[in-house]
């Protein structure tokens, strides 16, 4: 089963794509993550277009069976509108190439990776490379974020 995870954002949207082998006892491995960064000389409207462009590459490269997209936490501040525009881009896509998808808010996702809701950052990196067997930190962090999510689509499935 491959499961894409997704960490939302204007500037940069965080992914990482891993597949399980359900008939080797659950065994994950990393296939892709990194992110999707938008220009901010352009427009919203066109880091959008961005956003979705970027995506729909990756859902064809990749073609995941499940989407886990991590729960916007609402932050007083400039950029929290622009963020749930470009997650709503990202719902859209996922839905127009019929990918299931599944949220999990952040304390979720920390906690089943680490057992604890209010887990450290680092705490949940080590999780993931534990989980993915990885000798190096999956970066940039929005990268590491979205394959906490993609494990927790696993684990909660």
């Amino acid at each position: 089963m491959r499961i894409l995870g997704i960490d939302p954002g204007l500037a940069r949207v965080g992914y990482g794509m891993i597949e399980v082998e359900e008939h080797r006892g659950g065994a994950q491995h990393l296939l892709d993550c990194g992110i999707i960064r938008t220009d901010p000389g352009r427009s919203e409207g066109e880091r959008m277009v961005e956003i979705a462009r970027d995506l729909r590459v990756l859902i064809r490269t990749w073609q995941p069976q499940l989407a886990v997209v991590e729960k916007f936490f609402f932050y007083r501040s400039s950029t929290t509108i622009s963020v749930v525009q470009a997650r709503g881009v990202l719902m859209m896509t996922l839905a127009r190439f019929k990918v299931p998808v599944v949220e999990f808010p952040p304390m979720q996702i920390k906690l089943a990776l680490t057992g604890h809701g209010h887990a450290q950052k680092d705490d949940v990196l080590e999780a993931v490379m534990r989980e993915l067997n990885l000798d190096t930190p999956p970066r940039p962090d929005d990268a590491a974020d979205a394959l906490a999510a993609a494990l927790t689509g696993w684990f909660q499935r």
